[in-house]
């Protein structure tokens, strides 16, 4: 006889935004460029990646989805969060906060929440990238504890700049895309 356990599912939380009602006029926040960081999902499990505006002719960072690749990046930009994190609970362990164990975890989503200098992340999707990696960067976003991020349009500078970047060189504003 073989007996074997069924896996369980596993649940990823998505936090979507509230809806805007028909005639009512949002306008969008201010964001610093220094806290956007682009993400777009390229081919054979490469990850493009660069800080703020696209611009025609800027080069492309080259990652992928190992402990040293987009992840090392992702923790570099949120380490600011991530002191006051350890601080608030250095603080909670040594008495200076009385929190209990069942609030603590309420009050570290708050600090994410109301956090106001860790990266805003934008995830963008190549024509060729792959649903797995999908699944993976939001597997990214959660593991390093990215607080605010988007599914975002890949825009045509943005695909010219991976264009360029999986010929092996920059594209220039000037330069028209090709096909090899």
């Amino acid at each position: 006889m073989l007996v074997g356990a069924f896996s369980k599912p596993k649940v990823m939380e998505i936090v979507l935004p509230e809806k805007i009602k028909k005639n009512e006029k949002v306008d969008p926040p201010k964001i610093a460029d220094s806290r956007t960081l682009n993400i777009i999902l390229g081919p054979n499990d490469k990850v493009f990646w660069y800080p703020g505006k696209a611009e025609a002719g800027m080069p492309l960072q080259v990652s992928d989805f190992s402990a040293k690749g987009i992840r090392e990046v992702l923790l570099d930009r949120n380490r600011a969060l991530f002191k006051k994190i350890e601080q608030f609970q250095q603080d909670v362990i040594t008495g200076k906060l009385n929190i209990k164990q069942d609030s603590l975890a309420n009050a570290i989503k708050q600090l994410k929440k109301d956090d106001d200098t860790g990266p805003i992340v934008l995830i963008k999707f190549y024509k060729t990238a792959k649903y797995k990696n999908f699944v993976d960067i939001i597997d990214e976003m959660s593991i390093v504890g990215i607080a605010r991020y988007i599914l975002v349009d890949i825009n045509w500078i943005e695909q010219g700049m991976v264009e360029a970047a999986l010929r092996g060189q920059t594209q220039t504003a000037a330069a028209p895309l090709t096909q090899k």
